[in-house]
């Protein structure tokens, strides 16, 4: 096949774009012909290395323009990019190509649907957040630090400012919204990609209803280090330092419990936790060996997000290692965690539950059992990078087969019109 695969990043930069890119570099290693396309560099060297054709197009995203006020006009309707994406997929040939579309909303732009839609091609998406639904891409209020349940869009939704920054900035995503529903995006795709039931399950009810849905879960780079021989001793939180991922219920839940939190990671947070809980350790960001050391050492992870996540890849990462997890129970991190076998559940947002979680795994017995599971549960059905493209050629066979009936039923229809006439 040759597969087309479309995304805001050419380099790593997160969960999104490191999933792109190593399907990419998978694919193109199982002999499929790959195109990748992004707005934003630079060029992720291992992509050209791979014989991957790479169309980078040089872009800002929000993070890095210089005059965000010029930027407005490419995110809301990216012109460059539909041409550009449009030459890339003309002529191609349906019967063999599949576009994969990862991500659009920090460069991209909803106008690449317009190019989708000239192309004819067999489209997927994976849903790897809620931009396709949600302006902020998050069902969740950062302006309250809670997770949102009004629906997208509505009065109540335009009306409350639920932006990380300001309310101008929620007015651009709505915006983009509006744009969004007019341009096409939604509707070319046949087949959608979502990484939890519980994603599925917030965001299905403002979907399309024609398109398959399948579940595909996106590979964790984790090695098989072999059971872990005793628990470890630290209760350790990994990722951004910041609201809606929780990281203050875990100071003040440790501080209940009479533990020290340890912290491995950086964000706008960093000053004033440092500030409120000195007897935290603070390791700063972690390379991902490092980061594999902290966590197999740990004896839990903490994953207390406060808001619903995708699929959040530390938590699998974790229980690769051997190392139990202590989850908030409305994130999708849940669906990894069987409470009470291979980690616990919290009450999401409530620091007393999450103390008498961490309290309950500082008995040895209780932390013996779940380190035991967490290693057997987890590579008894690993999620590896051949798992993950093993799912998503499926969804690709079936896109292109699709695609080709609805073809040849079109075309029987014209020939049988043209015979009535």
């Amino acid at each position: 096949m040759h597969i087309v695969i479309v995304a805001d990043h050419a380099y790593i930069n997160g969960g999104q774009s490191k999933v792109a890119i190593e399907s990419g570099l998978g694919l193109a290693a199982r002999g499929h012909r790959v195109t990748y396309f992004a707005a934003v560099g630079p060029v992720d060297p291992r992509l050209p290395a791979a014989g991957i054709e790479t169309i980078c197009l040089g872009q800002d995203d929000i993070d890095t323009a210089t005059s965000k006020l010029a930027f407005l006009k490419q995110i809301i309707w990216n012109g460059t990019a539909e041409k550009r994406l449009g030459d890339v997929l003309a002529g191609l040939d349906p019967a063999d190509t599949v576009v994969h579309v990862h991500a659009w909303p920090k460069a991209l732009s909803p106008s690449i649907g317009a190019a989708l839609q000239r192309a004819g091609l067999p489209c997927v998406y994976t849903m790897h957040e809620f931009f396709m639904v949600c302006p902020n891409g998050g069902f969740y209020d950062y302006q309250r630090a809670v997770t949102c349940h009004r629906d997208p869009m509505s009065l109540a939704c335009l009306t409350t400012n639920c932006d990380a920054i300001n309310y101008p900035r929620k007015l651009v995503r709505v915006a983009r919204q509006v744009v969004l529903d007019r341009s096409g995006l939604r509707d070319v795709f046949g087949h959608i990609i979502m990484i939890s039931a519980l994603q599925y399950e917030v965001s299905r009810k403002y979907m399309p209803d024609a398109p398959v849905y399948h579940r595909v879960d996106n590979p964790i780079d984790a090695p098989d280090l072999g059971p872990k021989l005793k628990p470890g001793d630290q209760f350790l939180y990994a990722g951004r330092l910041s609201r809606e991922k929780g990281i203050e219920h875990f100071c003040a839940a440790a501080t209940l419990a009479g533990i020290q939190p340890v912290i491995a990671g950086d964000g706008p947070l960093m000053a004033e936790l440092k500030q409120k809980y000195p007897q935290a350790r603070f390791l700063g960001w972690q390379k991902p060996d490092a980061m594999r050391e902290h966590m197999r050492a740990a004896r839990a992870l903490v994953f207390p997000s406060v808001w619903y996540e995708g699929q959040p890849l530390t938590v699998y990462e974790a229980l690769a290692m051997g190392t139990p997890v202590i989850v908030s129970d409305v994130c999708a991190g849940r669906e990894a965690v069987e409470d009470g076998v291979n980690g616990l559940w919290f009450k999401s947002g409530d620091a007393a539950s999450l103390a008498a979680a961490m309290q309950r795994l500082t008995a040895d017995d209780v932390a013996v059992r779940m380190t035991s599971a967490a290693y057997e549960g987890y590579w008894a059905r690993p999620l590896s990078l051949d798992r993950h493209l093993d799912g998503i050629e499926a969804v690709y066979r079936q896109a292109i087969a699709g695609h080709m009936a609805l073809e040849l039923a079109s075309a029987f229809r014209g020939n049988a019109s043209a015979k009535d006439v």
